[in-house]
C-alpha cells in the first residue's frame, strides 16, 4: 500500500498509477480535467475522475501480473497495460495508450495538454519487445572543435535534450525537446523493469546518464551536421517514447544521481557506457541488464555492479554545473537554517504557489521556520517526493525545475 507520501507501492500483484496533467508544462497544473483510465485489452473503463487544483487525481490501484514475472527473462509478460485519456474543454484530447503497470511499483503518467502531440502509443520496454541491437562504438570519443553549442571544457548537465525520433539520416523524423532528467527517466522506464532491486536500477541509470552525457560533451551528432542531441533508435542510442509513463522508483533515483557520470582516472570525458540485455545480446565491456539484477540480488552496490562490467578503474564524477538552474544546491536546508539560500528558496516557493495554491505563501525573510517547512512538505507531496519538510538535493533541484517552468 502507499507510504505516508502516497507515492510508493509494495502490494503484491497490484501497482499504483498517478496521473498529473499540465497546460503546456509542469508550471501550469490543469484542474477539472476528465481523466479516464481504461483496460487496454478489454476496453473496460476502470476509473473516471476530475483533476484537482494541482492537476492531479488520487493514486489508482490497478491489477498487475505476479512479481516473479519481472525477475526472470523466461517468465510471461511482467506488466499490465492501461489507456489514459485526458479531456478538457477547449483542448484536444490527449490519449496515452499502453501505460505499463508493474506490481509493487508506482507508475507516473504526466500529460501536457498540447495539441501537437495529443495521441501517444507506448511500445513494450526493450527487455520485452523487439528492438535493433546497439551498434558498438568506442567508449571515448575524439572531441570536436568548440562551438557556440559546446559544453566544453568540462561536462555539465544540460538543461534540455533534443531527441530525434528515428535513425540519424531520417530527415522526416519528429524531434522532441525535453528536460535532461525527464529524458533519463523516460529512457530508464523504457529499458528496464521498475521493480528490480534498487542497486540494479541505480547502476543502469548511471550508465544511461553517462551514455547521454558523452553524446552531449562530444557534440556527437551536431559535429556531424545534425541539429539534435541523441536519437531514439536503439541501434545508435537509447529507447525513448515521447509522453510515456515513468516509474516512481526510477524517478526517485534519477533525482538523486542525475549530475553523476562514469569516467576513469585522469579522464574528464564521460564514458560512452554501452549496455545490452545480457540474454539476446552479450558483449564484453558492456553492462548486462539482466546480469546487473543478478549482482544486485547478491548484495553488490551500484558502483560494484558498474565496475564488474566497465572495469575496476572507473570512477563516478560530479558535474559541477547544471544548466538552467538559478542557484546550485547549497546543502541541506531544514528548520533553523538561515541566509540567502533560504530566502531564494522562499522566493521560488512563492512563485510556484501562484500556480499551485495548496502551497502556503511565505515571508521571504531567509529564516527556515515551520511555515517554510510546511510549504516544502506540500511541494514534496504534489511532486512525488518523500514528504520530509527538508530540502535535500532532489527537492532543491525539483523546486528549481518548477520555478523555471512557472516563470519562463
Amino acid at each position: 500500500m502507499p507510504t505516508d507520501n502516497g507515492t510508493q507501492n509494495t502490494e503484491a500483484d497490484y501497482g499504483l498509477l498517478r496521473v498529473n496533467v499540465f497546460l503546456s508544462n509542469i508550471g501550469y497544473p490543469a484542474k477539472n480535467v476528465t481523466v479516464t483510465i481504461t483496460d487496454s485489452e478489454s476496453g473496460e473503463i476502470v476509473e473516471q475522475l476530475l483533476t484537482n487544483s494541482e492537476g492531479q487525481i488520487p493514486p489508482i490501484r490497478l491489477p498487475a501480473p505476479p512479481l516473479e514475472n519481472s525477475q526472470s527473462s523466461t517468465m510471461p509478460r511482467p506488466f499490465s497495460q492501461y489507456d489514459v485519456n485526458a479531456y478538457l474543454d477547449g483542448y484536444d484530447n490527449s490519449f496515452i495508450r499502453n501505460v505499463q503497470i508493474y506490481p509493487e511499483s508506482t507508475a507516473i503518467q504526466n500529460i501536457s495538454l498540447v495539441p501537437l502531440y495529443d495521441n501517444i502509443f507506448i511500445p513494450y520496454p526493450t527487455l520485452w519487445g523487439s528492438f535493433p541491437p546497439k551498434i558498438p562504438e568506442s567508449e571515448l570519443k575524439k572531441l570536436p572543435f568548440p562551438s557556440n553549442l559546446s559544453v566544453l571544457p568540462e561536462p555539465v548537465v544540460p538543461e534540455l535534450i533534443v531527441v530525434h525520433a528515428g535513425v540519424p539520416e531520417d530527415r522526416t523524423a519528429a524531434e522532441y525537446t525535453v528536460g535532461f532528467k525527464e529524458y533519463i527517466k523516460n529512457v530508464a522506464s523504457s529499458e528496464i523493469y521498475a521493480n528490480w532491486p534498487r542497486e540494479a536500477l541505480k547502476a543502469n541509470i548511471l550508465a544511461i546518464i553517462s551514455f547521454t552525457m558523452n553524446r552531449v560533451y562530444t557534440e556527437w551528432y551536431r559535429s556531424k551536421g545534425f541539429d539534435f542531441t541523441v536519437t531514439n533508435s536503439t541501434a545508435y542510442d537509447q529507447a525513448f517514447t515521447y509522453g510515456r509513463n515513468v516509474f516512481q522508483e526510477i524517478s526517485d533515483i534519477v533525482d538523486e544521481v542525475f549530475n553523476l557520470y562514469i569516467s576513469r582516472a585522469g579522464i574528464t570525458q564521460p564514458l560512452f557506457t554501452q549496455y545490452s540485455d545480457g540474454i539476446r545480446v552479450i558483449r564484453d565491456g558492456w553492462l548486462s541488464q539482466w546480469g546487473s539484477k543478478t549482482l544486485a540480488e547478491q548484495g553488490y552496490s551500484a558502483l560494484q555492479i558498474l565496475k564488474s562490467y566497465y572495469g575496476y578503474d572507473i570512477v563516478l564524477r560530479e558535474a559541477r554545473r547544471v544548466e538552467g538552474i538559478p542557484i546550485s544546491f547549497p546543502g541541506v536546508l531544514d528548520v533553523g537554517s538561515r541566509g540567502n539560500s533560504v530566502r531564494a528558496l522562499q522566493e521560488q516557493l512563492n512563485a510556484i504557489a501562484n500556480n499551485y495554491p495548496l502551497i502556503n505563501k511565505l515571508i521571504e525573510d531567509g529564516i527556515y521556520g515551520e511555515s517554510t517547512s510546511a510549504a516544502v512538505r506540500t511541494f514534496q507531496e504534489i511532486f512525488d517526493l518523500p514528504v520530509t519538510g527538508i530540502v535535500n538535493f532532489p527537492t532543491w533541484y525539483k523546486i528549481s525545475d518548477v520555478f523555471n517552468a512557472v516563470t519562463s
